[in-house]
């Protein structure tokens, strides 16, 4: 059943990996996806790969690094949707490394896309969803704003960042009828972690599940919390960990 009919998403980040199976999975719901991120050919091959399947989706080509950047492509995305229903803050970049050897180039880029970026994103479009009474924020977080994690303390603290905003978004917007929810991954096999080769199954390999997810495992979370068989889902986070989080 189309339960995203008549219905818009915004995906950030989704040329690839969660972004891209989130996208397509909002999609096969029926909703009109506009996707963004900085590579348009990988873009347009995701919009084709939808509008070849029946489903409806454009690309926005976006660099979200500032408050302009973040609210162009909100503006855009209404352009092209007219209003969007949900928002998916996809988009991060995940650097690990020692503390002591973190630039603050490193520090500011990783703020930047990971906390700025879907704060001016929300502040953007979540008043529009709570107009209209209705609406979906789903934030993409991580298992390692959970707990500490050696090499991960910049990217964990840009994620429990989010978590915090979510939730504050969740007690803001909440009672206007839009939903803010996180999702919270553990070791995933993508492109992006594609270059860690036997590191990741070796992280994946402490949870109870014992492997990495797949993309499309994440993206059906994702498209739990935006349709309304999450109706009563405020402010939470789901962890989508293989339950490593729970041990």
């Amino acid at each position: 059943m189309m339960k995203l009919q008549e219905k818009s998403a915004l995906v950030t980040g989704g040329t690839s990996g969660i972004g891209r199976a989130a996208a397509i999975a909002l999609a096969e719901l029926g909703a009109h996806v506009v996707i963004s991120g900085r590579d348009t050919v990988r873009g347009e091959r995701v919009v084709q790969e939808i509008r070849s399947a029946g489903g409806q989706a454009d690309f926005v080509a976006a660099d979200l690094r500032d408050e302009s950047s973040a609210r162009s492509l909100a503006a855009q995305a209404r352009d092209l949707v007219g209003h969007v229903d949900v928002l998916v803050n996809n988009a991060g970049i995940y650097p690990f490394g020692p503390t002591h050897e973190t630039s603050e180039q490193d520090f500011d880029a990783v703020f930047a896309l990971n906390v700025k970026a879907p704060y001016f994103l929300v502040a953007e479009l979540a008043p529009d969803m709570a107009k209209r009474g209705h609406g979906a924020i789903i934030n993409l977080s991580t298992m390692a704003a959970e707990f500490g994690v050696a090499g991960m303390s910049l990217y964990g603290a840009s994620k429990a960042a989010l978590v915090l905003m979510t939730k504050s978004w969740a007690a803001e917007y909440g009672p206007y009828g839009v939903r803010v929810n996180v999702v919270s991954p553990g070791p995933t096999r993508t492109e992006g972690t594609s270059g860690m080769g036997d590191d990741l199954d070796q992280l994946a390999a402490q949870a109870p599940a014992g492997r990495p997810a797949t993309a499309e495992e994440i993206a059906d979370a994702i498209a739990f919390l935006a349709t309304d068989s999450s109706s009563f889902v405020h402010g939470a986070v789901l962890p989508v960990d293989g339950g490593r989080t729970a041990v």
